[in-house]
């Protein structure tokens, strides 16, 4: 059988995917803006208990073709461990056809390029990494860990390894005084990295989470109506100059689901969130009770 710690979480896109937690809980664990992981201590699963998992799911799961590695980010693990979870997970399962996992910029330490193609090689295609903002200003306040030049940097070094990217970037994390420029920095680091994904949630705050005033030192902070946020989410994608890139808002949190390949699709994109801005009882518009993280 296969074991939860539960809360699990996966993105959007992995919602057919079969979820293994080959570690619980996140490292680095202190983002402001997140609550997902706080009720666990980071934790490596034991790799004998994971692959007794992973062989009953080669045994009464056939036809699997996608796995999610969770949680907040297994690419903490050792390459080598990496490469032994993968050679398990593809000889166990042979209709399996990628490998995702979360990762984040603090994975990255001291990992050198040839360790990289190795896990790459390995078979896990794909990272999703969190962004969130390109101004250095709101990533210092959300205590990201990380600089907008640092992720910059492990992206192009994913990419070099041959990583496909899934970035992900949130929208109202500078409130309403900061929005025209958390949307137009964000915008020009997501043209740096050219992932093959962008995705765009919106900040929500739950009760386990301190005061965000607080914790940005800002008294005077708000969260974004919903009408600021789309406008925030019309500015990014008109900002964005990269091609190619799939831009995505399909996540629960946000109060319009785009979906649209940047440049081709820019001009549609744009129109269908003026459309909604321009009418507030839109059926397109996810109402407040609907959303979600």
């Amino acid at each position: 059988m296969i074991h939860y710690q539960e809360p699990v979480f996966r993105p959007p896109s992995e919602a057919d995917s079969l979820i293994l937690q080959a570690t619980y809980g996140c490292t680095h664990n202190r983002c402001a803006f997140c609550s997902m992981y706080q009720g666990k201590r980071f934790r490596v699963r034991p790799e004998e208990e994971l692959f007794s998992e992973i062989d009953w799911a080669g045994r009464h799961l056939p036809g699997v073709t996608r796995v999610f590695l969770a949680d907040g980010d297994a690419f903490a693990l050792s390459p080598r461990r990496l490469i032994r979870i993968l050679e398990r997970l593809y000889q166990r399962l042979p209709t399996l056809e990628r490998v995702t996992a979360y990762a984040s910029p603090q994975n990255f330490r001291a990992r050198k390029l040839e360790d990289l193609r190795a896990v790459r090689a390995a078979g896990l295609r794909m990272l999703y990494l969190g962004l969130e903002s390109g101004d250095d200003e709101v990533l210092r306040r959300i205590q990201k860990g990380a600089t907008c030049e640092r992720i910059v940097e492990v992206c192009r070094r994913a990419q070099e390894a041959g990583f496909d990217l899934s970035i992900t970037v949130i929208l109202g994390l500078a409130g309403p005084a900061g929005s025209a420029r958390h949307a137009e920095k964000t915008a020009a680091a997501l043209d740096r990295i050219q992932p093959r994904y962008a995705s765009a949630l919106t900040l929500m705050r739950t009760p386990r989470q301190p005061s965000f005033e607080e914790v940005v030192g800002d008294p005077a902070w708000r969260d974004l109506t919903p009408e600021e946020a789309l406008a925030e989410c019309r500015a990014l994608v008109a900002a964005m100059q990269a091609d190619g890139v799939e831009f995505r808002s399909n996540h629960a949190s946000n109060y319009l689901a785009l979906k649209g390949r940047l440049q081709r699709d820019k001009p549609t994109l744009l129109a269908l969130i003026d459309r909604v801005l321009a009418d507030p009882r839109s059926p397109l518009r996810r109402p407040e009770f609907l959303r979600a993280l």
